[in-house]
């Protein structure tokens, strides 16, 4: 019988790059030293197959073999989360739901944008929705409000809708709305369910609000700062670090977003991880300005890290 639905741990939820090597294929090996770096960073779950993991230039194989692998190398320490939805019919869908939830994973992950066109309305989402539920008999669900095809935001009411099913425990929050966050935050309250916000402009306000954790591209590059930010936002000592954390955040918000996911993978080869730059994505050009660009910002970051007490991960080595 299926582990009954529970919500995930409070903290940072990385959204895990995919190596490759410089040929294209999958880097399994280098998966599994990115994997070790996310726990070490302290990292409280893993968000597998997802946009930053360049899931839409991925097989179906590449998918079910990258989810299974990280559940493997994470060994029960932290859940792990997978998105099992890439468009087509609902039952063609729930079929991979199932194929990722026996990987292993604590829930699936549901792209909103898979259900119904930008058209459709949402009480055709909603329709669709319950439908993947009832083809899914067990198996606890995430949702992503992922941008790519689109990006369909989910309200309030169709929170209270799914929630009362017991089966919806993770959203990844994409609104960029903390009045929006607030709302949901107030529908899911009593629900084994966790919001993870990835809008780093709003991560000290989301956390004080009562999100679950943060689940952000900026993990990719300064895991250990978003981490310490989980730990610390409420702590009442640390109030003018956590201001100046977010200010930061706030600071580097463009930066990190330019040439992603490769922007990434070169900060991780800066700091000594054995990650090719290769990336499936078709994306902006890591041009030498901005290299130099992100090289500044590391510099920074290495100074706030200092000032906060922070001691950056050392590199794992390979399996």
């Amino acid at each position: 019988m299926p582990t009954p639905p529970s919500s995930l741990p409070r903290g940072f939820v990385p959204v895990m790059l995919t190596p490759f090597t410089d040929t294209g294929a999958v880097d399994l090996p280098g998966l599994a030293t990115l994997t070790d770096f996310y726990l070490q960073t302290g990292a409280a779950g893993l968000f597998a197959n997802c946009l930053s993991s360049e899931m839409y230039e991925l097989t179906g194989f590449e998918r079910i073999t990258i989810t299974r692998q990280v559940v493997n190398r994470t060994n029960g320490r932290v859940p792990v989360v997978s998105t099992g939805t890439f468009g087509g019919p609902i039952a063609v869908q729930a079929d991979f739901v199932k194929r990722i939830y026996d990987t292993g994973v604590q829930a699936v992950i549901v792209i909103t944008s898979q259900l119904a066109s930008p058209e459709e309305s949402d009480a055709v989402f909603l329709d669709r929705l319950h439908q993947l539920i009832d083809q899914t008999e067990g198996v606890p669900l995430g949702m992503y409000e992922c941008p790519v095809p689109y990006k369909r935001l989910i309200t309030p009411d169709i929170l209270a809708d799914i929630l009362p099913t017991g089966r919806l425990i993770y959203h990844k929050d994409t609104c960029l709305d903390l009045a929006e966050v607030n709302r949901r935050l107030t529908v899911a309250q009593g629900y084994p369910f966790g919001l993870y916000d990835a809008y780093m402009v709003n991560a000290v306000s989301s956390l004080k609000a009562g999100a679950a954790g943060l689940s952000c591209i900026q993990g990719n590059i300064y895991p250990e700062l978003i981490v310490w930010l989980c730990n610390h936002y409420n702590d009442p000592a640390q109030q003018k670090a956590v201001k100046r954390v977010q200010q930061f955040l706030n600071r580097t918000m463009d930066l990190v977003h330019t040439a992603y996911p490769t922007l990434a993978k070169y900060s991780l080869q800066k700091r000594g991880l054995p990650i090719s730059l290769y990336t499936r994505r078709k994306v902006d050009r890591l041009t030498p300005d901005l290299c130099t660009r992100v090289d500044a910002m590391l510099r920074d970051l290495a100074q706030l890290e200092a000032d906060l007490s922070i001691e950056p991960v050392l590199m794992p080595q390979p399996a």
